[in-house]
């Protein structure tokens, strides 16, 4: 099932026991929140376009076939600098998937508050 938001979408492609794949999309100039996860880390992986992701401060930039691992408790982000959709797959693995374990640090859209 897709879930649009207002920087892009995501769906799940599995949800399991220990892990749960997404595929996520983000419009250009677009960004998610800034955010940690206390109960999962998460690997991200670059299928189209670029991306700045931040961990813990610090930038990096990705392209198409690279991939980067966010730890648990690491406050990250993920933007589209770019003019094209940027789409990448997020595995999640931890013990707990929910969207309740997000604690928004910084965001675009108004939603500090935990979710």
């Amino acid at each position: 099932m897709k879930v649009d938001k207002p920087w892009g979408s995501y769906t799940v492609l599995e949800d399991q026991d220990t892990y749960k794949v997404k595929r996520i999309e983000v419009f250009p100039g677009q960004r998610l929140s800034y955010q940690t996860h206390r109960k999962r880390a998460e690997h991200w992986m670059i299928v189209r376009g670029r991306a700045r992701v931040t961990i813990d401060e610090k930038e990096v930039n990705l392209s198409e076939g690279q991939a980067i691992d966010i730890p648990r408790g690491a406050a990250h982000r993920i933007a589209n600098p770019g003019t094209d959709l940027l789409t990448f797959i997020e595995i999640q693995r931890g013990d707990y998937f929910g969207e309740d374990d997000i604690v928004r640090l910084e965001d675009d859209y108004g939603r500090t508050e935990e979710q």
